[in-house]
């Protein structure tokens, strides 16, 4: 295999708490299909905030993986919660740059990549791999799974002129800079208008289809027809951008009317966050034997989890517009009916509209939510609410983005 890529990434195993890295794993894993070997270079594990292991034996065996020194100037070095303001720019793992541009200087000169790809949020990895472009004059491709800077985000003033710092030269000095979304790749192209249209390209997230098939058969399909629709969230809520409180009032009303039966329904928040207030929530609007709240758990335990449900939820408000949530293809690959509380302006629900899922309602309008759980829990108890179709399912596999991605490094070289 004579085509490698250096891949300059954060979050990669042992790390836990972001579904960002699966991206990177899966690119691991699926573009030696397509002739490119992945030279991977993170940081040692110790600048992890949280560990897991669930991840671990996903790293293919052969995977050449350097890592190297970095601290957290949040954690390691603080006195009494306090920090230096410069150890934190253009992130709190600033130090990571320091050890890991020698590495990858050395990596370059033992394997000879064609190319580097590097992906953000952290800022420290776009960082690293603008420095190793500018010395070894090879092409880089800056990914973007969310945008440096948002309209009213960051606020606080050193952070945001060092992210648009970095930004700007990122967008200026990369080959090409890919985004996961359509209207992140919109706000780029708007935001830097003297930049050709090919420097932005757009390569979205997906799901990983072995996570599923090693499932076969593990969730059985229920027989029991007197048992209660499950309807499962798995991931962070949060009063800014996922607030589920207008849900529990929607939720409420349909129970008080007598329009959904309490022993016919139960909803599951799996690692919803947090747990105090959302508990208060629950049991002030009298939802505590139809809403539970659970733990973390395993990512093959929430896919059983997600397999063995009769429907799906999704919060997604108006400051996540530009996102979309990675469960949501992990949702469709599930093929289970999905209901989302959503922004009508964001991507998640334009997604949804082009799949033909119309199961959606107005995240902080507690009425239009009442009318659409309503019409979901019928449609689901029928068995014809809408879900993806094959066709649409396959082309949002991880190993068809891997080939995109194949297919853009080849472009570059």
């Amino acid at each position: 295999m004579s085509k490698r890529v250096l891949m300059v990434a954060f979050q990669f195993p042992p790390f836990q708490g972001s579904s960002g890295i699966h991206r990177t794993l899966s690119f691991c894993r699926y573009l030696p299909e397509s002739d490119w070997q992945p030279l991977v270079l993170v940081p040692k594990a110790r600048a992890y905030p949280r560990q897991s292991d669930d991840l671990l034996s996903k790293i293919p065996q052969d995977l050449v993986v350097k890592k190297t020194f970095a601290l957290d100037a949040a954690r390691d070095l603080a006195i009494m919660g306090r920090y230096l303001r410069w150890s934190a720019i253009p992130d709190q793992w600033a130090s990571w740059w320091f050890s890991a541009v020698p590495a990858g200087l050395r990596m370059i000169k033992q394997y000879r990549p064609q190319a580097i790809w590097s992906t953000y949020p952290t800022s420290s990895a776009h960082m690293i791999a603008m420095t190793l472009q500018r010395i070894s004059g090879l092409p880089w491709i800056a990914d973007f799974r969310d945008p440096m800077i948002y309209e009213s985000f960051p606020t606080e003033p050193v952070t945001r002129r060092s992210r648009s710092w970095l930004e700007r030269k990122t967008v200026q000095n990369c080959t090409r800079a890919v985004f996961v979304t359509p209207s992140a790749q919109a706000l780029y192209r708007e935001r830097y208008p003297s930049l050709p249209d090919s420097r932005f390209t757009l390569i979205s997230n997906g799901y990983d289809e072995e996570s599923f098939s090693s499932l076969s058969g593990a969730v059985p399909a229920s027989t029991d027809v007197n048992r209660p629709l499950l309807l499962v969230h798995s991931g962070l809520l949060e009063p800014q951008d996922r607030n589920p409180e207008p849900f529990f009032a929607a939720l409420a009303k349909l129970l008080e009317q007598g329009s959904i039966q309490r022993k016919k329904l139960k909803i599951i928040l799996r690692a919803s966050g947090d747990t105090l207030l959302y508990q208060e929530q629950i049991k002030a609007r009298g939802l505590s034997d139809v809403v539970t709240l659970e733990p973390h758990c395993s990512y093959r335990q929430a896919l059983e989890e997600m397999l063995s449900a009769d429907g799906l939820l999704v919060f997604q408000g108006p400051d996540c517009n530009r996102q979309i949530p990675g469960k949501i293809y992990e949702y469709i690959r599930a093929r289970k009916p999905i209901l989302s509380l959503v922004d009508m302006g964001g991507d998640t629900v334009q997604l949804l509209k082009t799949l033909g899922i119309d199961t959606y309602a107005k995240i902080d309008d507690a009425e239009h939510i009442a009318q659409a759980l309503d019409r979901f829990v019928k449609l689901v108890g029928r068995g014809q609410a809408p879900v993806a179709s094959e066709e649409d399912v396959l082309r949002f596999s991880r190993h068809h983005k891997a080939v995109e991605l194949a297919e853009l490094l080849d472009s570059v070289m």
